[in-house]
């Protein structure tokens, strides 16, 4: 008998579905064969991290990203974040610079963006897993599904959810949100190959608290 799938209680209610489909058993059964034949990012204690961390009715926020980082040691299951003492690469490090930029006083720095996760932002991969040194190794096993399975349960069942879309992948993914109910925000992706094409000067994260405010929301300490 298959182990059910650990993942945050209101995560579970609204994504059961997806686990009896021929897609995600197709997938379970890959991963857990990566796992015992390569190094594969992040620990599998962590692969569900970002829904764990922010459940279903608490998400406020909703950045995109692609894959894990597959160098060893940085995937920590939170998209663009690594472990509290691992030197923030790039698009992190250009994050970071935005939002200083945008709110116009020093934030904190901590890598790990777990403090952003529990107040309500959901740091969500398309794919949740990826093979070491081996970039989009996991695109294609059916992680894209289930993660567009949560994107669009956010976008019908809640309301007034703030959605950063980074890059064109991101903004593919984000095309079925109702933008009638949420606020989808885009621009160019913060690595440095396109940061200075868009995402410098987006003030995403100033408009969202502006957003979430109007709405009676508490807003990100970023």
């Amino acid at each position: 008998m298959t182990k059910p799938v650990r993942l945050e209680e209101s995560w579970r209610k609204h994504l059961a579905a997806e686990f009896e489909q021929p897609y995600f058993r197709e997938l379970r059964e890959f991963v857990r064969g990566e796992y015992v034949a390569s190094r594969i990012y992040p620990p599998a204690s962590q692969i569900f991290r970002a829904f764990d961390e922010c459940p279903f009715d608490r998400v406020k926020v909703v950045i995109l990203g692609q894959d894990p980082y597959h160098g060893a040691g940085q995937a920590c299951g939170l998209c663009f974040a690594v472990g509290a003492n691992t030197p923030p690469p790039p698009s992190l490090q250009n994050i970071f610079k935005e939002i200083e930029a945008d709110l116009g006083r020093p934030v904190s720095r901590d890598p790990d963006l777990l403090r952003w996760a529990r107040q309500g932002v959901l740091l969500l991969n398309a794919t949740l897993t990826v093979r070491e040194n081996a970039a989009g190794s996991h695109q294609n096993k059916g992680w894209e599904q289930f993660t567009d399975a949560a994107i669009h349960a956010l976008s019908r069942e809640r309301e007034a959810v703030v959605f950063m879309l980074w890059g064109a992948y991101a903004r593919r993914k984000g095309t079925g949100i109702d933008r009638r109910k949420h606020l989808v925000l885009e621009c160019a992706h913060p690595s440095p190959l396109s940061a200075n094409n868009g995402f410098f000067g987006c003030k995403h994260f100033s408009m969202a608290n502006d957003y979430l405010v109007a709405r009676g929301e508490t807003p990100i300490d970023w």
